[in-house]
């Protein structure tokens, strides 16, 4: 099963914080986890709001995604973790900036979440490739 399995890493996004990849493609589909809005020029967050922060976070998934041959067009499902679910309209707008095809991908957000490195959002995403 392992042979059907390929790490994507790109130097555009962010060093994974721990032990997992930035992102793995297997069976057609490739799995982008979880990305903080960290700039990966810096290391630190992009910004002091959520909104901010979300808009670096899917420069991330985008960077991973094209790194494994896929895009955001081809995102089909997603899942928004927030600090403060109060932060959901601010979000949703940037989100909704990247998102412009026709068929918007599924999708999960919910606050109330600790989230690393004292960020306010994480986002992460499913494509087909």
């Amino acid at each position: 099963m392992s042979d059907s399995l390929e790490a994507v890493a790109t130097p555009q996004a962010p060093a994974a914080l721990g032990a997992y990849s930035q992102g793995v493609k297997a069976n057609g589909f490739v799995f982008v986890s979880g990305q903080l809005g960290i700039d990966p020029a810096t290391g630190e967050l992009a910004g002091a709001s959520a909104g901010e922060q979300a808009a670096q976070a899917l420069k991330n998934i985008g960077n991973i995604l094209e790194a494994a041959g896929s895009g955001f067009d081809k995102v089909v499902r997603a899942t928004i973790y927030m600090k403060n679910v109060d932060d959901f309209h601010e979000v949703d707008d940037v989100y909704a900036k990247t998102f412009t095809g026709a068929v918007k991908p599924a999708r999960v957000a919910f606050g109330g979440n600790n989230i690393p490195k004292g960020a306010l959002v994480e986002i992460d995403a499913i494509a087909v490739q």
